[in-house]
């Protein structure tokens, strides 16, 4: 910030570089314009703007934003379901132990029962009577002895403060509760329903059978609908987890050029998250060096990082359940090789058309698809692909070589948050049965690649092609909060195996040229966004392109 004292103005270092020094300077045609110097204060006072915001959501614990809108999740299901006659019943999370062990996992709230109770500790339940709008929650009794040896759980008061429900009563009472409303005039009157989530989370309640539906498979699907639309709390929230997770990766970068292993990186992450309160990952750090940067979830973070050029940092913390998904791939000392200057431009520019598109009302797939446009047309650039036009090698799904996996997903209570009935790439996304993959990781092979180019309308002009969105996918709606994480790999084995012994691939891909970029590894740069009425907010504050590389080689 300008300030002044006395008769002297006192200005950043960079409002005068480049300003003539020679005592001569003074002629008309010596003289620098005004507009860099307005540019760079312009720039000066959006870098202040953003550090200051970013400094309030890092030290915003979300106090302001007052309770869990649990009141508003349950109204937001029921609707899915019609507003039915019945009550939904979900148990949270019990503590558990390891086989032929006393010791156990750390507690993981149950993310559905989480989403209409607000609270996070073991043996709760929630019931929400839909037909009185009545949501309960339920919680046990903290006995002296168990006070002893793990302290307290939060009581009525306490969670009444924390989260928007009607009641709170405590969990032993629940089966009385619930045979009670089986009468006439209750919640589960004769012909009502009651929605599990699971046949094995059915309450214990006497004499049911025959006079109420037992539903256990409509509630899911509900749940999962209400929640692809974010409230305004829950994007605060993911905004808070990433605020934390962009220290926690800016302070990797602060160190970088002084780390020997892999294994320091994910030390320097995990505790600058949890000193800023946020105990629990979002999922397995992955900090990838070298070729290990070519494996997309590759999580051993061991390996030294000497003679490597670059590591993958994908990592994102939790904050109250919620969770964050960032990727910055950085040179391990300060500058990029040519070979991974390029790969990384590529990626920044992926990211950046994606960025131009994104609207309520455009679909996923578009987005994916412009994506792979700009990768197809860089590589053909590079040499690395070839023997043909961007177009010939986009319709064979050569693309899915370097770029295999879908742009992004949902963010949410779950890191690959539910997407509705319809997922953002629904048709596209493949998990071989032989990959050992599990959950919603998935690949885009050529097959999708090549099927999702012909779906998408394109048409090309003598400037560019342009992608219009076929009409039966998902489309960006305003609360949404998405990933976009385009990235280019260079996976020895998946391209020897998969597309070199492929001849409609083969011919397409210069293998001399992908020699040199082996040692690259992958480039990944992913951000969360909100989507809004005019295009969306990046939540994500973690440093990336030139702000980056500034801090990694400055060390602060």
């Amino acid at each position: 910030m300008d300030a002044i004292e006395g008769d002297f103005v006192l200005v950043d270092k960079a409002d005068i570089e480049g300003l003539p020094t020679k005592p001569d300077a003074g002629r008309a045609e010596d003289k620098p314009s005004r507009r860099p110097i307005e540019e760079r204060a312009k720039e000066r006072q959006e870098r202040q703007e953003k550090q200051k915001s970013v400094e309030r959501w890092l030290n915003d614990e979300g106090g302001h934003l007052g309770k869990f809108p649990a009141k508003t999740h349950a109204r937001k299901v029921a609707k899915q379901l019609g507003n039915p006659r019945g009550l939904i019943c979900l148990p949270g999370q019990e503590t558990s132990t390891f086989e032929d062990s006393d010791m156990g996992p750390e507690f993981r709230q149950r993310r559905y029962f989480y989403y209409l109770a607000g609270v996070d500790f073991p043996g709760c339940c929630v019931t929400y009577e839909m037909p009185y709008d009545w949501l309960v929650l339920w919680i046990p009794i903290t006995d002296a002895r168990r006070f002893l040896w793990y302290g307290s759980t939060p009581g009525p008061e306490e969670c009444l403060a924390m989260s928007h429900v009607d009641e709170v009563r405590y969990i032993g009472g629940l089966e009385r509760y619930l045979t009670a409303s089986l009468a006439p005039g209750r919640a589960l009157a004769p012909g009502s329903t009651l929605y599990v989530l699971h046949p094995n989370q059915t309450p214990r309640m006497e004499n049911y059978k025959g006079v109420v539906q037992v539903d256990t498979a409509s509630l899911k699907p509900a749940m999962n609908a209400a929640r692809v639309i974010k409230t305004d709390f829950e994007v605060a929230m993911i905004k808070r987890a990433n605020a934390i997770s962009g220290a926690a990766h800016k302070a990797v970068m602060t160190r970088l050029k002084r780390l020997s292993n892999e294994r320091e990186i994910e030390a320097i992450f995990r505790g600058v998250c949890r000193a800023h309160g946020a105990k629990h990952q979002a999922y397995p750090v992955i900090a990838g060096s070298g070729v290990n940067a070519s494996t997309l979830h590759y999580d051993s973070n061991d390996q030294p990082l000497e003679g490597r050029q670059l590591v993958c940092l994908d990592a994102g913390t939790e904050w109250k359940c919620y969770a964050s998904d960032i990727t910055r791939t950085m040179p391990l000392n300060g500058t990029f090789s040519p070979e991974a200057a390029e790969i990384h431009a590529i990626v920044e520019r992926m990211q950046a058309e994606c960025f131009k598109r994104v609207l309520p009302g455009v679909t996923f797939a578009s987005l994916h698809v412009q994506a792979c446009i700009v990768a197809v047309e860089e590589l053909l650039r590079l040499g690395i692909l070839q023997n043909g036009t961007a177009e010939e090698i986009l319709a064979r799904g050569t693309v899915a070589a370097f770029f295999p996996h879908g742009l992004g997903h949902h963010v949410g209570l779950e890191v690959h948050d539910s997407s509705g009935s319809q997922p953002l790439l629904a048709g596209y996304l493949s998990v071989p049965r032989t990959s050992g993959m599990v959950g919603k990781r998935g690949c885009i092979t050529d097959e999708a690649a090549a099927r999702m180019w012909r779906e998408v309308v394109v048409a090309r002009d003598h400037h560019s092609m342009m992608v219009v969105p076929v009409q039966a996918k998902q489309r960006l709606e305003k609360n949404m909060v998405v990933t976009v994480e385009p990235g280019i790999y260079f996976c020895r084995p998946y391209l020897e195996e998969w597309f070199f012994k492929n001849a409609n691939h083969a011919k397409h891909i210069n293998k001399e040229v992908v020699e040199k970029y082996y040692p690259v590894g992958g480039v990944r740069i992913e951000d969360c966004i909100a989507i809004t009425d005019k295009g969306f907010d990046n939540l994500t504050s973690a440093p990336k392109g030139e702000e980056m590389l500034k801090i990694i080689n400055s060390g602060y």
